[in-house]
């Protein structure tokens, strides 16, 4: 009885290990094309978990395609995953880095929306469900991607000595990790956090820099959830844009419907966007709107601090 592969400490689900065991018996040659998979009672048997465990193991091994039921017999192994997957290093140990690594490489260049363990699976020769082992889930790899990311934005150390020096520096961070990585803003959510080490290595820098001042420890959170919501609200048109090019639509100059702005100022309603329209040739640059936003929201923190600094 296999109970290493049911244990209940392991962050990874069972069913999930389970079915990969089994994927790799079908694509090492051991299970066949039309070969019986075994039955819900004998995973039960073999790897000691209870038959809802086991239900689920065969479950997800029919959504990856990888088996069938056939009235009268049971769920054997279906003939397109019958034939092992095609040649890969096999000097290349499978590891979870390995996967990661892999799937940044297919987010950077077509988006989070082209990600799947399939796809991952693919790219790397091997058995789908042989991923799950490694990761647990395509949730929890995108979250290490995300957490991989943010390892990329080296802090320095020693750190700046004072508080605005210390956050101007893990903002201009974040966001040449956004520039290289895109798709991290939508990977990330600010109601529901969840624990990586890069990540609270940056919370961690960003709330020690108001350490000191005084400050009731929720307005530190929210300082720090601030400063990390500009900057990823911001970079969501770094996502976007990314989004156009990939699609092959050609990227649009700031002033390219300045004909139809100027219909609409031409009517007299908007007479302070008319005069700013006249008295200035605008040219935008994203970097320089990061930049101006970032100071603003800085001096707001420190009119915050100054009466405690």
């Amino acid at each position: 009885m296999r109970t290493s592969t049911a244990d209940a400490a392991d962050p990874i689900p069972p069913y999930l290990r389970i079915a990969g065991e089994i994927q790799e018996r079908i694509s090492s040659g051991e299970l066949r094309a039309g070969d019986r998979v075994p039955s819900a009672r004998q995973i039960t048997k073999e790897w000691g978990v209870a038959i809802a465990t086991a239900t689920k193991v065969l479950a997800a091994l029919r959504q990856e395609g990888v088996v069938r039921v056939v009235p009268g017999v049971g769920t054997v192994v279906d003939t397109p995953q019958a034939a092992p997957p095609r040649e890969h290093n096999r000097d290349t140990e499978l590891t979870a880095a390995l996967v990661v690594r892999t799937g940044m490489a297919i987010a950077d260049a077509e988006g989070l929306a082209a990600l799947s363990m399939r796809r991952v699976a693919t790219e790397l020769s091997v058995p789908t469900m042989s991923l799950y082992r490694h990761v647990g889930s395509k949730d929890r790899l995108v979250l290490l991607m995300a957490d991989a990311a943010f390892g990329e934005a080296e802090l320095p150390d020693p750190p700046p000595a004072g508080w605005r020096e210390r956050l101007e520096v893990l903002a201009h961070l974040q966001w040449a990790m956004y520039h290289r990585h895109p798709w991290v803003v939508a990977a990330l959510s600010i109601s529901r956090p969840e624990p990586a080490a890069k990540l609270l290595a940056h919370t961690e820098w960003a709330v020690h820099a108001f350490d000191d001042l005084g400050i009731d420890p929720d307005a530190v959170i929210y300082a720090h959830v601030s400063l990390f919501s500009y900057v990823r609200g911001i970079a969501v048109n770094l996502e976007l844009e990314a989004g156009v090019r990939r699609a092959g639509t050609p990227a649009e100059p700031w002033d390219v419907h300045e004909p139809e702005f100027e219909q609409f100022l031409a009517n007299g309603q908007y007479p302070t966007l008319t005069s700013l329209n006249e008295r200035n040739d605008f040219q935008f640059d994203i970097d320089k709107l990061f930049d101006f936003g970032l100071h603003r929201l800085l001096d707001g923190f420190a009119a915050f601090v100054a009466p405690r600094d």
